[in-house]
């Protein structure tokens, strides 16, 4: 039986689900202690009532998810609002340093997933989809491969949905690894928030001309600016598209915000409250992860041959070893590098929003990261999807992944 769910409905049931985590993270320590994102917490337990309704009395969800993206360009916009040009002086050489670093690491992943697979006796081709195809992909780039795998290298139908649920898999895998990485790193190397960004929030607390730093003017000044971004963004989006130029929707509004952000700055004619920024970001970012994750299909994970959920779990690991000893160090082991080990690790396994709210359930207990912030989006999003197609293509030359 389908039960189709209206959009407010669904706004209401993703709401629930928020607030199932926030309740369970205060309940039981090992969640909250390990800063897994409350998002992540409750759309699991949702996922798995939707499942035994599937399971066992044939009821089947149907969400209506036109908020879905919206909501996670609105947070993006946000991080683009929240970088200005000393951060980007200071973050530039950060995102072609941490490019390097996820590129190395997709080829890592391919390997020991190849690797496995041909111990195991399987194709080849199921240890990319068992690598970066699926984990560093999403679930976009494993529907795109696993299509080209049927039509062109006779790989059996069911490749398409083994390729959803490993890529499911890996999307709740990278939620609940990155807090507990970047905790032990934290604690310890006894880290600290950049005493630079307390500076600068001592400045806006202090400010005499302000003097409620949220206000129903300001979060309405504050949402005019992130819509108006999004508007013009999606206009540059549509043109580029057009013109056959491929971009992440959201990755226009990201950069007009870091436009708009800059040029208030400079004017000095008024100032974007960054209390405001915060508050729309994360309240975007919480309902849009609660979207997406009562959206999954969990049952799909039976379909997973037991030797694939063996290259799967390899691989959570291998990523969890790499972000601790190899991202943190390599980015500067400091506040900042830990931060971005634990986004590392969502967008590793899972996709770029797994990572940022990693990174936001970290920030809320430890301090700001807005480095992180910058780095993290623009590699996980953008840049990561070009040196992940040219690996794969490096791994399909092969004569033993393709002979």
């Amino acid at each position: 039986m389908d039960i189709n769910i209206g959009i407010l409905e669904t706004l209401v049931v993703a709401l629930m689900i928020l607030f199932s985590g926030y309740f369970c993270n205060s309940k039981v320590a090992f969640l909250r202690n390990n800063n897994i994102p409350e998002p992540v917490v409750g759309g699991i337990l949702f996922s798995i009532v939707a499942a035994i309704a599937h399971s066992f009395f044939d009821i089947h969800f149907n969400f209506d998810m036109s908020f879905k993206n919206p909501l996670m360009t609105v947070f993006f916009t946000t991080v683009g609002l929240g970088a200005s040009y000393s951060l980007l002086v200071k973050g530039g050489p950060k995102v072609i340093l941490f490019l390097a670093i996820a590129t190395l690491y997709l080829l890592l992943q391919n390997a020991l997933g190849v690797s496995l697979a041909i111990s195991a006796g399987m194709d080849p081709l199921m240890g990319l989809i068992g690598g970066s195809v699926t984990l560093s992909g999403g679930h976009g780039n494993g529907a795109t491969y696993a299509d080209l795998f049927i039509s062109e290298y006779n790989m059996p139908s069911s490749v398409f949905e083994l390729a959803m649920a490993a890529a499911t898999m890996g999307l709740v895998l990278g939620g609940l690894v990155g807090g507990p990485v970047s905790k032990r790193l934290i604690s310890r190397y006894n880290l600290k928030a950049d005493s630079y960004h307390e500076e600068l929030d001592d400045t806006v607390t202090f400010n005499p001309e302000d003097h409620d730093l949220v206000t129903p003017k300001k979060m309405m000044e504050t949402l005019f600016i992130i819509l108006l971004c999004m508007s013009v963004g999606h206009v540059i989006y549509l043109q580029l598209k057009s013109n056959d130029v491929i971009l992440p929707a959201f990755l226009m509004p990201l950069l007009f915000g870091v436009l708009a952000t800059n040029l208030t700055e400079l004017s000095k004619r008024y100032t974007i409250s960054r209390a405001c920024i915060d508050l729309w970001g994360t309240m975007a970012l919480s309902i849009f992860l609660a979207l997406a994750l009562m959206s999954l299909k969990v049952w799909e994970l039976a379909n997973l041959a037991l030797p694939m959920i063996l290259i799967i779990l390899v691989q959570t690991f291998m990523l969890i070893m790499f972000a601790y000893f190899i991202t943190f160090r390599v980015m500067g082991k400091n506040y900042n590098a830990a931060i971005i080990a634990g986004g590392h690790c969502g967008f590793g396994l899972g996709a770029t929003p797994t990572a940022v709210a990693n990174m936001e359930s970290l920030v809320a207990r430890y301090g700001p990261s807005p480095q992180a912030f910058l780095v993290v989006p623009l590699v996980g999003a953008f840049f990561i999807d070009i040196t992940n197609a040219l690996v794969i293509q490096l791994y399909l030359s092969l004569p033993f992944v393709t002979p």
